[in-house]
């Protein structure tokens, strides 16, 4: 009996198995992105077992059939994830889908993952039947909005602060990017 090859970079619908893993990626990339945007308190409390509670809730019992969440995988290595959903910005058509996270292995950035997902949750959106895809971003994250814009995602003029204590102790500025996911868009 043959096996049947396996890519070593692909992109597929997250499994229960993976929360764990993507709860460690989560945690190490908002230590890798996030550390000169938070607190350091903060930075010290994030709990990677925490994200994967949450992301294995989003998985195994997703509010909606259009609530994905993606890996990106090298050689059956979860490095890298999003997830989509329709966007619930008060603005928002019912054709507006949204990349509600997006976050790469810090030490995997640069090989590719990155651009596999994006496709893979433009993609996903579009399957889904949303026409336009959004993503909220961070202020000062430089590096995910240079890695967006020549991929076609547009500023418009949404912004928001998050809250992240509920006392203004630490908070997130944060732009919305936008994209035009039918096929004809150029």
């Amino acid at each position: 009996m043959s096996e049947q090859p396996v890519a070593d970079r692909s992109v597929r619908l997250a499994w229960a198995a993976d929360t764990d893993a993507i709860g460690r990626l989560q945690a190490r990339a908002w230590k890798h992105s996030y550390a000169d945007l938070l607190p350091q308190e903060l930075i010290d409390d994030i709990d990677d077992a925490e994200f994967a509670a949450a992301w294995s809730q989003a998985v195994i019992r997703p509010p909606t059939a259009k609530h994905r969440v993606l890996v990106a995988l090298e050689a059956g290595r979860v490095v890298g994830f999003a997830a989509t959903a329709p966007s619930d910005d008060p603005d928002a058509q019912p054709t507006d889908g949204e990349i509600v996270a997006f976050h790469i292995d810090p030490d995997e950035l640069g090989e590719g993952h990155g651009s596999r997902l994006l496709a893979a949750a433009a993609d996903t959106l579009r399957a889904d039947g949303f026409t336009r895809g959004r993503i909220w971003l961070v202020v000062g994250d430089d590096a995910l909005r240079g890695f967006l814009e020549p991929a076609g995602w547009a500023a418009d003029t949404a912004h928001r602060t998050l809250d992240l204590t509920d006392d203004a102790h630490a908070t997130l500025r944060q732009v919305r990017l936008h994209t035009d996911l039918r096929e004809d868009a150029a």
